[in-house]
Formats: C-alpha cells, structure tokens, sequence
C-alpha cells in the first residue's frame, strides 16, 4: 500500500487568484472592486469594460481556476496527499475574505496559499499578501480565530512550469508553413508594469534596471529557447516583450509593446513570430484580447504570419509542481530535510519575503481592464 503523503504542518490549500466578471451585468462592479480608491469615474470603466462585452461579459479566467481546482484535486488525490483544496479571489466572487471564513469555519489552522501569479513584483506577490492581511483583519474583527498563512514561493522555475510552456512553443512552431518556420522569431511576452515597480521588485539587492521581475523573466525564457533549439535543432531569435500596459502616458513602463515589436520585427525581414505568453498561467483576458485579438490583427495589418503558444492553465505537469511546492514548504516548516526544484540561473525562490521586498508602486495606473494580477 502506498504511504500517504504528509503536508504536515498544512491542513488546507488556498488558491487566490485575481477573480473577473462572469456576466455583463457584472462588468462594473468588477471593475469597481479592481480599482476601488482610485476615483476612476463609471464612464471609464464602461469603456474599459469593452473588452469582456467582446467575450460576452464573461472572464475566462474564473472556469480556468475551475479546471486548475480540478486538477489539483485530482492530482493529489492520485497521489495521497490529503490536503483539501479552497478558491478566493481579491475582486470578484469567490472573495478572498468569504474564502477564508469558510475555511475557519472548517477547522482550517495552517493554510497554505497558491497565488495565480508566477513572478515577484508588487501586483504578482505583495499585494496578494496585503490582500490576505486585510481579510485576516476582518475575521479578527469577526471576532473569528485566525489562521497561520503561508504563501507557496515564486514557481517561475519549477519544471512543471517550465515544461508545458516549452511544449507550447514547439506546437506553435510546427504550425507554422515550413517556409517561414526555421526563420521565425520567438517573443515571450508578459505584462508591463512601471519601470520603478519592476526596478523594486524581488529582495533589496535586487532591485534597480527591472529588478527580479525582468531577471526572472529573462531567465525562463532562455531556458525556453534552450529547449527549444534542443527539440527542434533550430535557433530561433528571442526577446522578452511586453503588453496590456495601462496608466498615465508620462509614467514610464516596461517596453517593447508586443505591437510595436511586430511591426519591428517586420520591417526587420522576420518571416513569422511566435508569441509565447511565459507571463500568465492561463488563458484569460489579458492573453485573449492583448494577444489574440489586439497583437493578432496588428501582424494581419502587417502580413505578418504569427502563432500564440498555450499557458501552462491546467497542465497535469504544472498540478504535479504545485504538490511538489506544497510537499517542499511543508518539509521546511517541519525541520524535514528538503531540496527545493528550480531550474535555471537563479535557483529557488525565498520562502518568506524579505524586508523591502516589492514595495507598493506608487503612482498608481488608471484601470487596466483585465484580469490578470497587474491591473
């Protein structure tokens, strides 16, 4: 008989996430909880709604956390590790804040807590923990016990990760006609933020020239191009990009656009571009409309040929990873022996965030309008 695994201390697994609309009627409020205090007036947010009315109002995003939840359940389940599985979101239902009282109310003590965002940065890590401060707050004025939360470190490098993006990437390659596909570039993209968020992103002595927001994502995509060139014996051309920017036009943010870069790789002779989005778990409305509609109809505009690659989403692989994280973080607070599995230049990331860490950006961006962790 199999031994069972042990997620000792842990009793539960909080998945949080960003959390969008799930009808038009709900397009609004949704973006009035994204950016609540920062006075953006009902008008603009039914311009910047546009976006979910194109998909009928609906975000992608809650049905993959829905297929994630189902596939984290099933892995640990098929592996023996008995560790029930919970779902909140910061902006829209299931809220963070009603989440965890359920979970108290369970008899949940020792939570761990998968985030939905896979690199440091403000908006990807410390809000997230922010987030979870100000429920905690709640329940305690609840007058509700509080639980120990721990946060699942940055899995940017696990090869759960890692694998299913570099599947994605060959798929997308070999859809491509044969003339153009030994000559097309590869463009992983990710979301922009302020250069002064990515500048102060990661721990203290990382900070400064994109911080480890930039260097993490440097990092992945090597290591995807690497494998690449391995699987295919061709090696294409690569360059972190960047999309879904929002906020005030004199605030600096990461660049090249993605549609700037097409039409640069354009004017370059580049016969195809492969977008690969190495900045998104899943397939929401940031990679949907940024990618598919926007970055898609600027490479038809040009006669450009290009292919998106798959998110990691639901990937068997990736629900492998996060028992991986849960069994590693468990070991670590037990004082078991444990080697956390990284791949890459940078190794493993820290466990508890350092003082100085990511701290908030300031000035804030006007509304995004989507769904990922950087609205």
């Amino acid at each position: 008989m199999r031994d069972a695994l042990d997620a000792t201390p842990y009793d539960a697994l909080l998945l949080l996430s960003f959390g969008g609309p799930e009808g038009p009627e709900d397009v609004v409020p949704f973006l009035e909880n994204v950016t609540r205090g920062r006075g953006i007036p009902k008008e603009r947010l039914k311009e910047v709604g546009q976006h979910y009315f194109l998909f009928g109002g609906v975000s992608p995003i809650n049905d993959q956390n829905r297929a994630l939840l189902d596939a984290l359940r099933k892995d640990f389940a098929d592996h023996g590790l008995d560790l029930p599985i919970h779902w909140g979101n910061r902006n829209w239902a299931p809220y963070l804040t009603d989440t965890l009282r359920e979970m108290v109310a369970d008899g949940h003590r020792r939570i761990l807590v998968l985030a939905t965002s896979a690199y440091a940065s403000y908006s990807g890590c410390r809000q997230y923990r922010e987030n979870l401060a100000d429920s905690l707050a709640a329940l305690e004025a609840e007058g509700l016990p509080l639980p120990k939360i721990d946060k699942l470190r940055h899995y940017f490098n696990h090869p759960g990760f890692l694998e299913p993006m570099i599947d994605g990437v060959v798929e997308a390659l070999a859809d491509l006609p044969e003339d153009v596909r030994d000559g097309a570039h590869l463009a992983f993209t990710t979301h922009s933020i302020p250069n002064a968020s990515a500048d102060t992103s990661g721990p203290v002595e990382d900070h400064g020239d994109g911080g480890a927001y930039v260097r993490q994502h440097l990092d992945v995509a090597r290591l995807i191009a690497e494998a690449v060139r391995e699987r295919t014996g061709v090696d294409h051309p690569w360059q972190l990009v960047y999309q879904s920017r929002s906020g005030a036009p004199h605030i600096p943010w990461l660049e090249p656009d993605i549609c700037d870069h097409l039409e640069e790789r354009h004017a370059a002779g580049v016969p195809a571009v492969v977008m690969a989005p190495i900045g998104f778990v899943s397939d929401h409305m940031e990679v949907l409309y940024d990618l598919d509609t926007e970055a898609k109809a600027k490479a038809r505009e040009l006669g450009l040929t290009v292919r998106r690659s798959a998110t990691v989403g639901a990937d068997p692989r990736f629900a492998a990873a996060v028992r991986d994280l849960v069994l590693e973080r468990a070991a670590a607070e037990s004082g078991r022996p444990v080697t956390p599995c990284a791949l890459g230049a940078l190794g493993a990331s820290h466990d508890l965030c350092p003082v100085g860490c990511c701290p908030a950006r300031a000035p804030r961006p006007a509304a995004a309008g989507a769904d990922s962790p950087y609205a």
